[in-house]
Order: C-alpha cells, then structure tokens, then sequence
C-alpha cells in the first residue's frame, strides 16, 4: 500500500519587531509602519528632553490636519526665542521636584490642615469649584465684594458679576453652617471663605436678584418699549394707508378676472397672505410673474399704488416682533417688582452703616416706585397695541385664532419686499430692452446706409462700364480738339486711391500724357 503524503510543514513565526536604527526611526530591516506625511509642508517639531520633570500645561492641541492653508500655526517660529537662560529658569520655577527643607517642615502641619478641611464637608465639591473659578476671574477681595454689594454700587458692580454670583453662590443653609467656622477661617479653602464672609449679609439671595433687576430694568425697557410701537405703528398704517387699500382692490379685480368660470371666481376678497403667491403665478411665456405685471401696472396707469410701500415703513421692524415673546418679558417684569416690593416691605433694619439696600431701592431713589411707574405705562402701551392688532385683523377679516400678529405682519412684509424687487427687476428688463432696441436700430441703420452705397456704386459702375463705348471716345476726342482737357492746368494733387480706381480718370490721364502741350 502507499502511504499518504506528509502534512506540510507549519507557517513560518511572524517578523520579530522592527530594529531602531540610530535616529531612533525603524531600520529597513524588518516591517515598518508607512511614513506619515505632514500636511503644508510642516517639519517635525524639535523633541526636548529636560533633565527633570516638568508640570504639564494642560492645553488642547490643534493637530495638522485640522490647519488650514493660511493658518497662522503653519508660520510660526519659536525656535528663535530657544536659549539655554529660558530654560534653565523654566526648569527651575516648573519641575516636580520636592520642595525645599522649609516646605518639607511644614509639610505635616499643612496635611493635618487639609484633613481638617475635608472632614468639615459644609460646601458640595463641583459648588466649591464653580465658586473657586469665578472668584479666580474677579480677583476683588472679599471684603470688597461685600461692601459693593451692601451699598448697592452700580458703578463697580457688573452685570455679569452678580449674575455668576446667583448661579454659583452656597444657598443660605450652607451659608449659616459656614458662619460657625470664622475661627477657622485661615485653614479654609478660598470659596468657603467667600462663603463665610458673604454669611452675614442678610437675605442676601433676594438682595442680589434684586440689583441685578435693577441693573437690567433700563435695558428690559428699551426692549419692550420700541417692540410694542412697532406693532402698533404698523397696525395703524396698515390700516390707514389709502394707497394699500387701491393695491388691495386691483389684485380683487385682476384675480376675480382670472378666475372667472371657476369655483374662485366672484370672490368678494382674501387673506392678505394670498399677496406672496402673486410671484407663483407665472406668464404664458414663463418669462414673468403676476406679481411683475402688477408692479407694472401700477408704474404706468396707478403710480400713486406703489406709495404703499413708504406707507407702511414700520412694517419691517413689526414683523420681526414676537408677541409671546413681549407678554412674557412684561409678566416677568411684573413679577420682579412685586418680589422686590414684598422684599422691601419684610426687609429687616440695617444693622451695618455701609447697608444701603432699602435706601436706595425705596427711600431716596424710589427705584421700586419707578420700576413701578414704567411698567404701568408699558402695560398700557401693550394692552393699546392688541386692540390696535385685533382690529386691523378684524378690518381685513383675518381669523384670530389661525393667524398670530406675527404671521400677519410677516406675510405683509414679505409682498412689500416682493413688491420692490420685482419694481427693480423690472426697472431692468426695460433697460435691457431699451439697450436691445438701439442695437437694433443702430443695426437696421448701419445696413441701410451700407446697401444704399453698394446700389450708388452698382449704378455709378453700371453708368461707366455698360455705357456706349463710342460715344464715350466721341466725346474724349471732342474734349481733344475744343482744348478744354488741357484748361485749369494747375499743379496736381495726389489722386485719391478711388480716383485712380475709376476707368473714366484713367482713360483722361492716359491721353494727357500721349498729347504734347502747346
């Protein structure tokens, strides 16, 4: 019998890893990773190797293939400012070696005091982070913040200020538990000593929402205020402008025409937002719309139409107002100063001299009955501004409950932007036109001008040459003999190239040089 062939022999062990060749690159011998091109034309970095270990700055890198061709990066050269003095005081101000003999004496004392600080646990740790970071961006002592905020100083408190301090500040209960720690003040960490200084100052939650109030109420007021005259001027014009008015019953003509035998047909009137779809209807030849013919119209028989643009000149700014928007600022608004009224009313008596909390928000600057008073009149102007938009809602029967104001005066402003860029287009489809007609006049000129000169030449040519040529010679003789080719004999001047062009000149100068003179 034969026997079966051997097994093959197994696969041979994979590449041992590749050797590092003196530049510390992987040698040829052996796999080696594909080289990794560096977009730009960048350069590798230069590599340092400090004698000692270094504190790392933590920044985020911005890696090459996130450059861009004109990135400021791809032309940066630090190496210039490379020197052995630089360094060397880096090193010394930046490593992590262990501190001097004096550090290391104190060293235990400092971690007992640690110990004592995490045992009291009072703040939450990311409360006493967030605290830490805007108290580092300030960098006002404590003491100092205190008394801004006590005496309400507007000149040094900022908005932005006060806003971190509501959102990042202990509650009151935390704030109380910190106040048994003065003693230990010291061995505290930076934002449970802001925490205990800020400790005495009473209701301070309510007081700092209430500077902030009024820190922003001049701001809210110049935003509500221009929003609701908006609306209410655009309400008013709408309504009262008689040239909208003719605009309104030309388009009820033009489409009623159009739709006649249809179920649109005979339609006593429609939605305002119906004016935008005038662009959507196109022309038999698609090179217009019927919104173009409109614009036309009124330009050639209705000019005073197109005065409804100029008429509604709050319509823009209107349009881009929310209603719900400005009853909710006006609801917060009022919500603050009755807050801050209630606030004033159980606010306890100062006991510091610096607590001008309740002066200057109700005894002698009166900012809560000003508050008071612009709120009123903001009140009034809104309320006045919904019946202005309710009825010219009602007068151009639109339904409340479909359609918001702001759909309303957006639909409106958009025709009035439609409207004036089709009047600009077709300003330029008649230039256009106009350019093209003298064109084609000039064309039409310059043709007939050329074939009037070509029919003068052919009947000049057809005179010369297709003549009788005997009569033709019979008075070239006659001219001979009565001496009348030999008058005038002035000096000659030079011929024009159609002159020696013509057989008939030709002809005469020949004879004139066979014939002698005199």
């Amino acid at each position: 019998t034969v026997l079966p062939p051997p097994p093959p022999p197994p696969p041979p062990p994979p590449p041992p890893p590749p050797f590092l060749n003196t530049s510390g690159m992987p040698s040829s011998f052996g796999w080696s990773p594909p080289p990794h091109t560096l977009p730009f034309g960048l350069k590798p970095k230069k590599e340092f190797k400090p004698e000692i270990t270094m504190k790392r700055l933590n920044w985020s890198k911005i890696r090459p293939h996130e450059m861009t061709e004109n990135c400021f990066w791809l032309k940066a050269d630090e190496d210039k400012y490379e020197n052995a003095d630089l360094l060397g005081k880096l090193e010394l101000m930046f490593c992590c070696q262990k501190k001097v003999k004096k550090e290391k004496e104190d060293f235990e004392e400092k971690k007992s005091i640690k110990k004592r600080i995490k045992e009291l646990k009072v703040l939450d740790p990311k409360i006493a982070q967030n605290l830490s970071i805007f108290l580092g961006s300030f960098r006002v002592p404590y003491e100092e913040i205190k008394m801004m905020i006590l005496e309400v100083d507007e000149t040094q408190l900022a908005e932005t200020m006060i806003q971190n301090l509501i959102k990042h500040l202990p509650e009151q209960e935390q704030l109380n538990t910190l106040s048994q720690f003065k003693s230990e003040y010291n061995n505290l960490s930076e934002p449970e000593q802001f925490g205990i200084v800020m400790s005495n100052v009473k209701r301070l939650q309510p007081r700092l929402s209430a500077i902030l109030f009024k820190l922003q109420f001049e701001e809210q007021v110049n935003n509500i205020k221009p929003d609701i005259m908006a609306v209410s001027a655009a309400c008013e014009e709408i309504k009262k402008s008689r040239s909208f008015s003719k605009l309104l019953e030309l388009v009820l003509l033009i489409g009623n025409y159009m739709n006649a035998g249809s179920r649109n047909a005979q339609t006593f009137g429609f939605n305002l937002s119906s004016l935008c779809k005038l662009k959507d209807t196109k022309s038999a030849d698609q090179k217009t719309t019927l919104l173009h013919f409109l614009v036309q119209i009124c330009e050639e028989k209705y000019p005073d139409v197109q005065n409804f643009v100029e008429d509604l000149q709050h319509l823009d700014k209107a349009s881009k107002v929310s209603a719900e928007n400005l009853e909710k600022n006006l609801r917060q608004m009022e919500r603050q100063i009755q807050q801050l009224e209630k606030d004033l009313e159980i606010f306890p008596p100062p006991d510091d001299t610096h607590d001008k909390f309740v002066t200057k928000m109700s005894i002698s600057f009166c900012f809560a009955v000003y508050a008071r008073e612009q709120y009123q009149k903001l009140f009034r102007m809104h309320e006045n501004m919904e019946k202005l938009y309710q009825n010219v809602m009602r007068y151009y029967a639109i339904d409340l409950k479909k359609f918001s104001v702001e759909e309303f005066l957006t639909d409106l402003n958009n025709f009035r932007t439609m409207f004036l860029q089709a009047a600009k287009e077709n300003m330029r489809r008649r230039e256009a036109d106009e350019k093209q007609r003298r064109a084609r006049i000039a064309k039409e000129k310059a043709e007939k001008e050329k074939l009037e000169r070509q029919q003068k030449k052919k009947r000049l040519l057809e005179m010369k040459t297709e003549g009788d040529e005997t009569g033709v010679m019979d008075s070239l003789l006659e001219a001979l003999q009565s001496g009348a080719a030999f008058r005038d004999r002035r000096k000659r001047t030079p011929r024009s190239p159609s002159s020696l062009r013509n057989p008939l000149f030709a002809m005469i100068n020949f004879t004139e040089m066979l014939i002698p003179v005199g």
